[in-house]
């Protein structure tokens, strides 16, 4: 396995303070598996979308998604509430 190929964002939405979901955490190689591992230690959701995550990525830590990828982050939260 590629550790360089693996990319992880986890992300947060707090209607309080942000008027979009944003960027809680991100990374890549190890620092992705250790977020994968924390998302199923605490039963959190997890969606591979790989093309979405290389948008993610780009992100810095608490910059809120941009108005194009809203309907693609959309779209998983409304598959994750139906889980």
């Amino acid at each position: 396995m590629d550790c360089t190929r693996e990319i992880a964002v986890a992300l947060g939405y707090d209607p309080e303070r942000f008027d979009a979901p944003f960027v809680i955490a991100k990374g890549k190689g190890e620092l992705a598996r250790k977020i994968l591992e924390e998302a199923k230690k605490h039963n959190v959701p997890i969606v591979r979308s790989p093309e979405l995550v290389k948008k993610l990525y780009e992100l810095e830590i608490l910059q809120q998604i941009p108005e194009e990828l809203f309907i693609a982050v959309a779209e998983i939260l409304v598959f994750i509430r139906n889980l």
